[in-house]
């Protein structure tokens, strides 16, 4: 059974082989991953999970134009299948481009249900936050993830080109309690 779990240095091995799962010049969502980080190496990979786990703490400082984030990977056992990133808020690139919530699930554990799974369970974060709606924006011609975020209720506010290219932007409002439009389970 697949859950969320904040990044740890324990699945240093499953993490490298989850990244070498997506292949050179693969982009990751929802691992907060930047090209300078160094993550082979034991202290390079524990400075990257500190680096991510910061964005959530608010007694932490932040870098000009960052936001709060909580990132968590999906896994099963010892099994990195995946990771999820809520933005607390929205500045103006996220606004313009990325979104609030950022997902990717590697290639072998994909057609699961994993992404509709995890993004019910961030989306009841993000209602935790006091967030009343998200922000959430996909590949023009990723059809799993728009089906994904229409499951969790997302209303298409456009499709419109950006810097990373042509893209969806939904907005998903979130209820006071229960889920935001269902949550199906991962299977």
């Amino acid at each position: 059974m697949p859950e969320l779990i904040a990044p740890t240095v324990r699945l240093h091995a499953a993490w490298l082989d989850a990244h070498d799962e997506w292949g050179p010049g693969l982009h990751e969502d929802g691992f907060g991953l930047r090209e300078s980080d160094e993550v082979r190496s034991p202290d390079g990979f524990a400075a990257w999970v500190s680096r991510v786990a910061d964005r959530s703490d608010p007694a932490r400082p932040l870098d000009a134009g960052q936001v709060r984030c909580t990132y968590r990977w999906i896994v099963e056992g010892d099994r990195v299948l995946g990771g999820i990133a809520l933005r607390h808020e929205l500045n103006d690139y996220l606004l313009r481009v990325a979104g609030q919530v950022g997902y990717g699930i590697r290639p072998s554990a994909r057609g699961r249900g994993l992404a509709t799974w995890a993004l019910g369970r961030m989306l009841g974060e993000a209602r935790a936050l006091g967030l009343n709606r998200v922000l959430v924006v996909c590949v023009v011609d990723n059809i799993p993830s728009a089906r994904t975020i229409e499951h969790h209720g997302g209303v298409l506010e456009a499709i419109q080109d950006t810097e990373l290219g042509a893209a969806r932007r939904y907005w998903i409002t979130l209820q006071a309690t229960g889920t935001s439009a269902g949550v199906a389970e991962a299977t």
